[in-house]
């Protein structure tokens, strides 16, 4: 997503725009080719009464301004989708490493009995480059792998047999099965058994509880409304981001939206706008910003917000000059990793705040750069966790989400 198009307000682009970038370094970008200098396609305004910049693209959210703490100096290792996806969840450019759900699911426990720790909400269009990968349990035990649910009668795949079969049919199959796991768990030192058979009783747990948290014809009407859930446009989004807030209520620790996907033939797609950003952008942003507005809001008014931290995040930003001329029709912006823009709202965080910047024209971060180890150190910080504690032996080495690096920014904290 594009920063200096949404959270990163920047009059120098305003002032500098058609001019090329004043630098004699090569940029670390995805296409190679600098455009020049180009402004935003949408208006900023002051919002709420913290004052925060926020854009048009995202009048919802800009409502929420004063719950927010913009962070504006965000900085990626990666100018490339699917390594960047993957420091993004698990500090760490290569797959087979514990994504943050399942640092968290390992170091905080499961508060549900009939629910997993860690669930993942995919986009109804497809998922993130790296599918599973981010977010895999890596070399932590099984059940701290995400799982995801995805919508209509079926929000679990396999969960449920082909056939409906008399409860109690299988009896002697449970207890033959259960003689055999008793036996291997005895002669079995590396605990991958136990958490296999961990991972079939929650299984059979989920069977009750997935349908009735799953099903949302229940909530009222003006919170459907409030979500989206009876728009087109909204409504795959707004589902996700209310079947979200049920999680939470019923205990799970950590869930997880993912937004973008692809659309065969449409540039307008997974936010990658090396082509329009005005029309790529504009379309994303109409399918979120109401239900994620919607889920703040709900948060507060249920009094969820301040024990609930919600991370809106980007693997990386877009760069503040064109891939073409700046006056072209429908110009892009290519992959930027050196600043760019998230927020968080609840959880302990500065309310109507802004945190960090990038340079005049929106490049680089040039005050209080936030690694992702920093970002994922602050993290566990607000949910109570040292990072340099939460620790998995693995190879010989004591594994860790922020590896040896991360340092705590304690000026998002309220």
């Amino acid at each position: 997503m594009s920063h200096v198009d949404s959270f990163d307000h920047k009059p120098e682009l305003d002032r500098h725009h058609g001019q090329s970038l004043k630098t004699d370094e090569t940029p670390d970008i995805f296409f190679g080719r600098v455009g020049l200098l180009r402004r935003s396609d949408w208006a900023f305004k002051q919002r709420g009464e913290s004052g925060l910049w926020i854009s048009d693209m995202f009048p919802h959210i800009a409502e929420m301004a004063d719950e927010m703490t913009l962070l504006r100096s965000l900085v990626s290792d990666s100018a490339n989708h699917t390594p960047a996806l993957f420091l993004l969840n698990s500090g760490f450019g290569a797959n087979g490493f514990p994504s943050t759900g399942s640092w968290i699911s390992y170091g905080l426990g499961n508060e549900s009995q009939s629910l997993p720790t860690f669930v993942v909400l995919p986009d109804g269009r497809g998922g993130p480059n790296g599918g599973a990968s981010n977010w895999s349990n890596g070399f932590l035990p099984a059940q701290h792998q995400g799982i995801v649910f995805r919508g209509g009668t079926q929000p679990v795949r396999d969960l449920f047999p082909p056939t409906k079969q008399p409860r109690g049919a299988d009896a002697a199959v449970q207890r033959f099965l259960s003689t055999l796991n008793r036996q291997r768990t005895a002669s079995s030192a590396d605990g991958l058994v136990d958490a296999r058979i961990r991972s079939y009783e929650l299984a059979a747990r989920m069977q009750a509880s997935v349908p009735e948290v799953s099903d949302l014809t229940g909530e009222p009407r003006h919170i459907q409304d409030m979500y989206g859930l009876n728009d087109k446009l909204t409504a795959d989004c707004g589902r996700r981001c209310l079947l979200g807030r049920r999680l939470l209520e019923k205990g799970v620790r950590f869930v997880q939206i993912y937004s973008g996907g692809p659309i065969a033939g449409s540039p307008r797609a997974s936010w990658d706008a090396h082509e329009s950003v005005r029309q790529n952008h504009g379309f994303e942003a109409s399918r979120i910003d109401r239900p994620v507005a919607a889920l703040l809001r709900d948060l507060r008014q249920r009094g969820m917000l301040d024990d609930t931290l919600v991370l809106f995040t980007t693997e990386f930003g877009r760069t503040p000059f064109a891939q073409s001329a700046a006056n072209a029709v429908g110009p892009g912006r290519d992959h930027n990793r050196y600043g760019f823009s998230g927020w968080l709202a609840g959880g302990g965080v500065r309310r109507g705040a802004s945190y960090g910047s990038t340079d005049d024209v929106g490049w680089k971060a040039a005050e209080h750069p936030m690694p992702w180890h920093d970002f994922h150190a602050t993290l566990l910080h607000l949910l109570g966790v040292d990072h340099t504690e939460l620790t998995y032996y693995h190879n010989g080495i004591q594994r860790r989400l922020t590896n040896v690096h991360g340092e705590v920014h304690t000026g998002v904290f309220a």
